[in-house]
This record gives C-alpha cells, structure tokens and sequence, in this order.
C-alpha cells in the first residue's frame, strides 16, 4: 500500500455551495490557480449540470490548471455525465464523479426506491462515464449510516463497473473515529476487488470530528482524503485541508504518511479564500487562525524565549507565515517591494510591479510605514478590478455632522467611460454615499449584510467592507480596502454594482440565443 495520501480539494464545489453569494468565474479562477500552487492532487470545481454559470466555471478553470487534475461532480444521471464531460473535454486530464444515496434513510425517503435499483444506476453511471474517461470515482453517499453489507456490495459492483476512486462519506457528520476507521477496515477486508481502487473519504464537521474521522480512516488505509480550505462547507462545514495536511507533515513519523502539498503555501490560500468567499477565519482556528502562533501565558512566552518548541509543534513558517525584517516606507525603492513579494511566495506574474508600486506609494504617503500585509490587500484590490469594469469610482466626498446625524455624499462615477456625477443625504456616511452610489447608476440594491474588519493590525490598519447584496433574487458579495471605511464601504457597493451588470449582460445574452432557437435562427 503507498505511503502517499492524495488531496482532493473540494473547495470550489462543495464549499462554494455553502456560500451567502456565488463566486463569479473570474474569483472561482484565482482559487484553482492558489490550490494549483498549493499543490492539491486533485480539485472538484462544480457541478456543471446545475447552471450555465458552473458549467462555464469549471470549464474555464479545466482549460487553465495543468498541474492539478481537475474533476466535476454529477448526479448517477446520463445529463449529468455529459454536462461535466462537456465542461471537462479541454483539460489535459480531467476525472468525473458521480454519486448516489446509499443509506436506508436516503433510498427510501429521497429517491424512493429499492437498494437493488440504487445499484444499478451506480453501476450504469460509471460505466457511462467510462465513456469519456478512465478516471472515474464514484460516492456512496450517507456511507456513514449505510447498512454495511449493502455498502459491501455497492462498492463491489462501482469497482467491477470501472470505478478506479471509490469516496465514502461521512455526509452528515455522524459517526466516532473508531467507527469510521472500523468502516473503512471492513470493506478491506470484505470486498475481494478492493485492490483496484483507491479508497477516499469525505467527512463532515457536524459533531467536529471531520478531521479525526478522515485521519482514521487514513490509518484503516484509505489514500485520499476530500477537504476544503478552511474547512468550509455545507453546514458545519468539511473536513480542514490545512488540517490534515500538516498533522500527516507534524506526525510523519508516527503515521508514516506524506501529500504533496507545499504548506508554505497554506496561510496565503488560506486568507485568498477567507476573502473571496466572505468567510473570516476564527481567531482559534488549528493553523491558520490569527492565534495559532500567538502566546500569552507568561510561562509559555518564557519557555519560547528559551526554546521555540517548548510551545510550538510547527513553525509560522512551515505554513508561509513570513516576518517582516524590512520597513517598507515612501522611500523604499522597487527592489524591496520586489523582495517582500517574493519572500510572501508571490511570482512575478502574479502581480503587475507597475501598478502595486504606484498604489504601494500612495498609500506609505497615507500610512507612513507599509506591511505584508498591505501589500498583499493592494494585490488583492487589483485582482477584483477588471480591466472591462462598468463602473469605476473616481472621486468621493462626504460631509458628516455628528450631532444631528445626516450626512452629505457626492460621488463621482466613471459609467461605461463617461463621468457621472451625483450627490444624496443619508443617516451617516456609509448610508449617504450608498444612496448617492443608487442615484448614479439607476440601480437599487438591497444590501442584506455589511461587516467592516481590518487588514494588518493598530489604528493603521486598512479597512475591509465585506457586504452580501441582493438584486433580482441572487446574491452578490462585494468587498472594498482603503485606509478610510467609508471609501471602503463605497467601493464594496461598486463591486458588487459590476458583478450585477456582468449578471445582467450574461441574462441579456440568454434571452437573445433563446429567442434565436425560437426563430429558427440558432
């Protein structure tokens, strides 16, 4: 048996589903490019069947990535295999996975059939998808409550059908790790074809054991293990990829197991993510929270000073967390921004030196000193900018008077390349300049949450507006950085004004292929 564990990151598909706002194609891109680069195995990134934009997602996302094998996710249905097929057909290498309910509750309450039927339309699913590809894997869903001689069988027949991944998942969070791994134990030991598959396991956090059932399961042989960065999910969420990745690296020589992943790349997907998706990080998070490397016990800050690893089983660095040695000030030159970006892990091409040093400029004028961290929120800025972007905030003024409450906003808009410009009245700032933003672009949106945070840390910390809109039945998360919240909060609403637009652009285009067909034109 190997001694190699694969990571099957899940985080585009079954994290981003749990999300208050979908991602658009462009962000759900710059995910797979970070866990490419993070080196995960293998990344399911959709469901394409289930929307045209998912199917365009993960098309896209197929046509980039080469080091990672891409994989789409499809019910046991013949129009679910083509979709992913489809949207699969132009990566170099590419797995399908396609699952169906197991257990009694499921079978007999939601598909409302017998086990036997169940079996044949998993073993006519992947042999279907045989069709387009030797990588099929295929899922027992609510494998955790399946009776276990039927989940025998059903895993028997998969393999027998071409199934070369066969997932058991823990769907609902419900088992112990002792009886996980004794799951897992037992199909070794009773399916005679078990030999021609690998083993994955896909554990939910509802009880908080998804990580130890997966590690169990490891131990019982399992070789692949289904996660999510930051352990975002479906309700409590999925087992943590960080997680289990550096308790197989901190405890190698224990388990005697290994991934491929480069966990100096860790903390950078980890915080991608956490912004992206509108997901902050609890401070107590294993690795990746803001206290994982923190001491305040005077005992324990002692026992560091003297010894690192009286208090710490892994390093910051292990995971990419890098100290800042160099003050990055308005006369820091080219090369110390250079410098800095390279010591974070970021390339040359993910960034334009041009733009982040002129923006870096800027802003050292406004804060004095410059962070890591600032440089990357100003990277993160130009990745949500759009070179076809509809609306560009080009200038915002706002009068606030404290003791009667109202304020005054006027912004000045770039619309389609010509300037607008409007002024309103609200109850503070933020509410003004969201209502003179509404009056420039005809547009009235429904802001459903705001959040401010900050990036970095004191009073010269960059604020974060994190806002969830609601247009026309969909939501649309928005996220704005400056040093002043209020220019923050104005660019939240921007964003989200240009992902509705493109929204609105892609339903337009719809209608006119739709009507097309209907006259005979298409």
């Amino acid at each position: 048996m190997t001694d190699s564990v694969i990571i099957f990151d899940t985080t585009l598909r079954d994290g981003e589903q749990a999300l208050a706002a979908s991602l658009s194609v462009k962000e759900k891109l710059q995910i797979a490019l970070a866990l490419e680069r993070l080196g995960v195995d293998v990344m399911e990134v959709g469901f394409p069947v289930s929307s045209p934009g998912d199917f365009e997602s993960v098309q896209t996302i197929a046509r980039e990535v080469k080091n990672s094998r891409v994989c789409a996710l499809s019910r046991a249905l013949e129009k679910d295999i083509d979709a992913a097929a489809q949207s699969l057909s132009v990566a170099d290498q590419f797995r399908i996975h396609t699952f169906i309910s197991t257990s009694d509750i499921h079978v007999q309450s939601k598909l409302k059939r017998s086990f036997d039927d169940v079996l044949d339309m998993a073993v006519g699913a992947v042999k279907y998808a045989r069709r387009f590809t030797d990588d099929v894997e295929f899922s027992c869903e609510d494998a955790g409550r399946t009776p276990i001689d039927n989940l025998c069988r059903m895993v028997e027949a998969a393999i027998k059908a071409g199934a070369r991944t066969i997932n058991i998942p823990d769907t609902v969070g419900y088992t112990v790790p002792s009886e996980f791994g004794g799951i897992i134990q037992t199909l070794f030991n009773r399916v005679p074809n078990i030999d021609e598959a690998v083993i994955s396991v896909h554990c939910h956090d509802d009880l908080g054991l998804s990580v130890a059932n997966s590690i169990a399961a490891v131990q019982a042989g399992a070789r692949q293990v289904e996660c999510t960065v930051n352990g975002i999910g479906e309700r409590a969420g999925n087992c943590s990829l960080e997680e289990v990745a550096m308790i197989l690296a901190t405890r190698k020589h224990l388990l005697g197991l290994e991934t491929n992943i480069n966990a100096k790349e860790i903390h950078r997907t980890s915080a991608l993510i956490s912004q992206l998706c509108n997901m902050p990080i609890q401070s107590n998070k294993a690795i990746v929270g803001t206290n994982a490397f923190s001491h305040s016990s005077g005992i324990h800050q002692d026992g560091m000073l003297k010894a690192q690893n009286t208090y710490e089983i892994m390093t910051p660095e292990s995971i990419g967390l890098t100290r800042n040695n160099l003050n990055m000030t308005s006369r820091s030159g080219r090369h110390v921004i250079k410098h800095r970006m390279s010591e974070m892990g970021y390339s040359e091409q993910d960034y334009d030196m041009d733009a982040l040093y002129k923006a870096f400029l800027k802003l050292a004028d406004k804060k004095g000193q410059v962070f890591d961290y600032d440089l990357e929120a100003l990277v993160f800025i130009k990745a949500q900018r759009q070179d076809d972007d509809h609306y560009r905030l080009k200038q915002l003024v706002v009068h606030s008077d404290s003791k009667e409450g109202e304020a005054t906003a006027t912004v000045r808009l770039e619309i389609g390349g010509e300037k607008v410009t409007e002024a309103a009245t609200g109850n503070g700032p933020v509410d003004a300049a969201y209502n003179a933003i509404a009056r420039a672009t005809d547009r009235k949106i429904d802001i459903a949450s705001y959040k401010l945070g900050g990036k970095g840390e004191g009073q010269n910390a960059l604020g974060q507006v994190d806002i969830t809109a609601r247009y026309h039945g969909r939501n649309f998360h928005g996220v704005g950085l400056a040093t002043d919240v209020v220019e923050a909060s104005a660019r939240a609403l921007v964003h989200v004004m240009n992902l509705v637009h493109r929204a609105d652009e892609v339903a337009d285009k719809k209608q006119e292929i739709q009507k097309a067909r209907e006259l005979g034109g298409v």
